[in-house]
């Protein structure tokens, strides 16, 4: 297993590659990405079971989903260094005929991307069709989903979640970002949800928190703890408290950067807060 300083090194050249990708293209979403690159690291470098031998069917792996695909340059950097596709493929990020659009597709033929994503709303229920796939065929592997929290808006939602626990879906984990901002401004002020928490517990969700949603130890137990409670006949969630736009500081505490890159001047500023651990591409 890497030690946490391995990830957070790991982690670092996350946030430099989501920099640089949507600077040379002056396009995508920095924020999101920025503040998902712990849980990303460590979940593709400790937590999940998986073979970067690519078969779309996932049979006895861990299964993960993105529901809300804006934040694809994570994804995207984080498939590449553990090992799916080259790293230096992420210079070709949302250029014409590139595999890597700004939302993940499937017809790219991107392997570790299984589905497209970028319609928010439906990466739950995709996840749950999966699970139940996964318990027909007896596979005893596990299906994580990340959802926004601004996503969680969306009705189609709640119906998969109430879906899950109705139908005892318990090989299912899925993380909730938030960070209590969307594209518009504060999830607050766009609509506000109330306690999530407290929404899916009422959905029949076992629930746990994990409150430093940007340190590597505490999203490795709070993945640890919530691998423990799968096949109770419950599905469960994470709520994971993030910053979006962590680890730049004039990118943190906004929603600017939600869909914006950054300049010249800018991308020089951040990168210097995040120097090459890995190597760029």
């Amino acid at each position: 297993m890497p030690t946490t300083k391995e990830l957070q090194d790991f982690t670092q050249q996350v946030r430099r590659d989501i920099l640089r990708m949507v600077h040379k293209v002056n396009s995508g979403h920095p924020g999101g990405s920025l503040g998902c690159a712990e849980f990303f690291t460590c979940l593709y470098q400790e937590v999940m079971d998986y073979s970067t031998d690519f078969k779309m069917d996932g049979k006895n792996e861990d299964l993960f989903f993105l529901s809300n695909g804006h934040i694809s340059p994570v994804y995207y950097s984080v498939l590449a260094h553990s090992g799916f596709f080259p790293v230096e493929e992420l210079s070709t990020f949302r250029l014409i005929d590139s595999r890597l659009q700004g939302h993940p597709t499937t017809h790219e033929g991107l392997p570790g991307i299984r589905i497209a994503s970028g319609s928010l709303g439906q990466g739950m229920s995709v996840a749950l069709g999966v699970a139940q796939a996964k318990k027909l065929n007896g596979d005893e592997k596990i299906v994580y989903t990340l959802h926004g929290d601004g996503e969680l808006q969306e009705g189609q939602n709640w119906e998969a979640i109430m879906y899950a626990s109705g139908k005892k879906v318990d090989n299912l984990i899925a993380t909730i970002d938030l960070n209590g901002k969307q594209i518009d401004g504060a999830t607050d002020d766009v609509l506000p949800m109330g306690s999530i928490k407290a929404k899916f517990e009422a959905f029949g969700w076992d629930v746990l928190e994990v409150k430093e949603g940007n340190d590597i130890e505490a999203i490795l137990a709070g993945l640890k703890e919530a691998k423990s409670l799968t096949g109770k006949g419950k599905p469960v969630c994470i709520l994971l408290y993030t910053e979006m736009g962590n680890g730049v500081d004039f990118m943190m505490n906004t929603h600017a950067w939600h869909g914006k890159a950054p300049n010249d001047e800018q991308l020089e500023n951040a990168l210097a807060q995040n120097p090459a651990t890995l190597g760029d591409y």
